[in-house]
């Protein structure tokens, strides 16, 4: 195995890990709006026209119901299509071919009809695109049985987990953060890294509290503990859950039992947001009995996102939102 890693964007890393499947299976083809002259609309497709040509990166006409019901159709028949969704708010227009074609046809047909596909939705706020193009709808594919839903933090955790995403034999939603296809991070560059679906991981060791997070949230949780680790001498575990469906209760069980506080974070809105379920099973299990205060949840306030940038930077948790609501935890305050 090839331990070697590279200093790489998140956008990087997803070229980088479709390119590597695309070179290992000739059914993996990517289809989209702009995918290939253009590049993609973030860039996570350039140079892949190039090397696979234009039978393999197809662009597309801007009908994202047109673009998912061919995908599921090419999934059903033994391609593996991974789809550039572009903004996640587009989604919507998407909806009845994901959840009631792609979520029901393996159960509908006793398991013999698979349908391997990948939506890649550009999701969340932090880049100015307003209210129509800045959401992150998660729960509502966590909603849907059938669906695998992905959101990782991390460059290393976005290859890993968008190969595994390709590989795998259900549609699957995978979520990109907008606000970080900059960010930079040591990636594997073993073509064989893979990290399994449904599989969280310990980004930080500690007694005091237990942060649950994903996605864009993880940075600004690490942040947070480290902070409050220096400064107050609180020690903060972070389960970052990497994957929401399938979910790795087991992992975020053992820390709640280990710390006896928690604190879930994500950017989604609040209300009806997939942290409130996370805090639902851990009350219904035996970890309610090791709880030690009330479980806490932060996230993005219920409101549209707004253009304006001090708005927007405002309505979603900051690094000193989540110190607050730590130390507020280890304080019982």
């Amino acid at each position: 195995m090839n331990n070697e890693t590279k200093l790489m964007s998140v956008r990087d890393a997803i070229i980088m890990a479709m390119s590597e499947e695309m070179r290992s299976d000739e059914n993996v083809f990517l289809m989209g709006e702009d995918v290939g002259i253009f590049g993609g609309d973030f860039g996570t497709s350039v140079g892949m026209l190039e090397e696979f040509g234009a039978e393999r990166i197809r662009d597309t006409p801007i009908s994202e119901n047109a673009i998912s019901g061919c995908a599921i159709g090419a999934a059903m028949t033994g391609m593996r299509p991974i789809v550039d969704v572009t903004f996640m708010d587009f989604v919507v227009y998407m909806m009845d071919n994901i959840v009631n074609q792609a979520a029901k046809t393996r159960y509908m047909f006793g398991g013999k009809g698979q349908v391997p596909v990948v939506f890649r939705c550009a999701a969340g706020s932090g880049v100015g695109s307003a209210a129509q193009h800045s959401q992150s709808l998660e729960s509502w594919f966590c909603h849907i049985p059938g669906l695998k839903v992905v959101a990782p933090g991390t460059p290393a955790d976005v290859k890993g987990l968008l190969k595994a995403s390709i590989r795998d034999n259900n549609p699957v939603i995978f979520i990109e953060y907008k606000a970080q296809y900059n960010m930079k991070g040591e990636v594997p560059l073993d073509p064989d890294f893979v990290l399994p679906l449904g599989k969280a991981d310990l980004k930080r060791e500690g007694k005091d509290v237990t942060v649950i997070t994903y996605g864009r949230m993880l940075d600004r949780v690490l942040q947070a503990a480290d902070q409050v680790r220096d400064t107050e001498g609180v020690s903060v575990e972070v389960v970052d859950l990497r994957t929401l469906i399938p979910l790795d209760k087991e992992t975020v069980l053992n820390s709640v039992k280990k710390t006896g506080r928690v604190l879930l974070v994500n950017d989604a809105h609040k209300t009806n947001g997939f942290i409130g379920e996370v805090s639902a099973i851990i009350s219904e299990s035996e970890a309610f009995d090791y709880l030690d205060g009330p479980i806490l949840r932060l996230a993005a306030e219920d409101i549209p996102v707004p253009y304006n940038q001090a708005l927007e930077t405002a309505m979603i948790p900051s690094v000193e939102r989540i110190k607050k609501y730590i130390l507020k935890l280890v304080n019982n305050r």
